[in-house]
């Protein structure tokens, strides 16, 4: 066998389909955005420190559980459809080969793959039932049916990391504080955190993943304050 040349076994790519960078991303987005738009919403009602301290608490727990659960039923049902098209995808294989050999020939021609070395390589192929079947299923579902993700490391990721951002903006009253404003522009610097953070992983610049966080969560905490002055206004 020839040797593996240096700068192929130095090519490394990120993990793009492990299953916990998307829900730990949105987590601490939703975490952050959540807590500080619910902080904001509370306060401009006029309620006191405690009960903003309540609230955010109420908040992040609630949160939390919801985003875990749902990423683990999300995640599972789409394994579990994944797993009903390869069943069926197989009983096809065993019904009609020849058929689905050509299909899958016809699909690389239409990649740029000559007719002629189509048709070999699926023929090819057919003698090996399992990969025939694995090269069906990233055609035509374009899924990689032996790297699905996990959906309790999606839900682990997800609860943590909301989890994580919801406190954030809690800190100044954890700590014994009572501004609202210093409760704001810690959520403030988390949410710039975070998308700078996030950078890291998409390539992006730091500073325009961050300022791009920062000023959906200002719109959020922004509108949820109007909406709680005027509330707090109309109950008073």
């Amino acid at each position: 066998m020839a040797e593996i040349p240096a700068a192929f076994r130095e090519h490394h790519h990120a993990d793009v389909s492990g299953g916990w960078l998307r829900p730990a991303v949105f987590g601490a987005m939703d975490g952050l955005v959540t807590n500080i738009a619910l902080i904001a919403g509370v306060g401009g009602g006029g309620v006191s420190a405690d009960n903003i301290l309540l609230s955010g608490v109420a908040g992040l727990v609630a949160g939390a559980i919801s985003m875990g659960l749902g990423e683990y039923t999300s995640v599972s049902s789409a394994n579990e459809q994944v797993a009903a098209e390869i069943a069926k995808e197989r009983r096809e294989l065993e019904l009609n080969p020849e058929a689905e050999a050509w299909e899958l020939a016809q699909a690389w021609v239409r990649r740029g793959v000559p007719e002629e070395v189509a048709e070999q390589l699926a023929a090819a192929l057919a003698k090996n039932p399992e990969e025939e079947l694995r090269a069906h299923v990233r055609e035509e579902l374009g899924v990689d049916p032996d790297d699905r993700p996990s959906p309790w490391i999606a839900a682990i990721s997800s609860f943590v990391c909301f989890s994580i951002g919801a406190i954030v903006p809690l800190l100044p009253y954890l700590l014994g504080f009572t501004s609202l404003w210093l409760a704001l522009g810690f959520g403030a610097v988390g949410l710039f955190v975070a998308g700078a953070i996030v950078a890291r992983f998409t390539g992006k610049r730091w500073w325009r993943s961050g300022a791009r966080q920062l000023l959906l969560g200002v719109a959020a905490a922004g509108a949820t304050y109007l909406i709680g002055l005027l509330i707090g206004v109309q109950i008073t």
